[in-house]
């Protein structure tokens, strides 16, 4: 029985192609899924930041408004109007 070594390394050779491609296909495919991911997160990221930046835009839209003064006055300073009474609850 004679043994046709060409035949037998072209075999060895297109099955070692076969192999290459699969794994080299798979390992792509992981890298794709990776960069899939990392978009889901960045669109994330991107519409947290917009919906920010419209708070940030209405924010200043409003900041020279009275009512806004007002209530910075309020919260931040504790200020109040002249003619207004301010009751401080001892009880809590």
């Amino acid at each position: 029985m004679k043994i046709n070594f060409k035949k037998l390394l072209k075999k060895a050779v297109f099955i070692a192609f076969i192999i290459y491609v699969t794994v080299t296909i798979f390992n792509q495919q992981k890298t794709l899924n990776a960069y899939q991911s990392s978009i889901a997160t960045v669109k994330s990221d991107l519409k947290e930041a917009t919906e920010y930046k419209e708070s940030l835009v209405s924010l200043k839209e409003n900041a020279h408004s009275a009512e806004y003064i007002e209530k910075i006055a309020r919260e931040k300073l504790n200020m109040y109007m002249p003619d207004e009474k301010v009751y401080i609850d001892v009880g809590s």
